[in-house]
């Protein structure tokens, strides 16, 4: 067993294309990914941020922000998913309000 520590995610398959990164606290940002590293810190260029909610801060609103070049700690980082070739879809298991 050697000391090196590997990342579990191989990221390079979603270098220089679109990916959306989920955050510790609820945020949400999307840009293209540029780099990345072993302890999972990322540079999105072109980056935008959904702008959470007010009313309940876990959900984000329609409203964004763009932030342009950023650097995302990997301490912060909760999930990395490619934005070609998703969608979002409603949620099968909300139960219909009663009126």
């Amino acid at each position: 067993m050697s000391g090196r520590k590997e990342t579990v995610l191989d990221l390079a398959k979603f270098v220089d294309k679109g990916v959306q990164v989920k955050l510790t606290g609820g945020g949400q940002v999307t840009g293209t990914l540029k780099v990345y590293d072993q302890l999972l810190n990322l540079v999105l260029d072109g980056a935008v941020e959904s702008v959470r909610d007010h009313d309940d801060p876990l959900k984000t609103s329609d409203q964004t922000r763009v932030l342009g070049l950023i650097v995302c700690r990997g301490t912060a980082v909760m999930l990395v998913s490619p934005t070609d070739g998703t969608e979002e879809i409603a949620n099968p298991f909300v139960q219909p309000e009663a009126v």
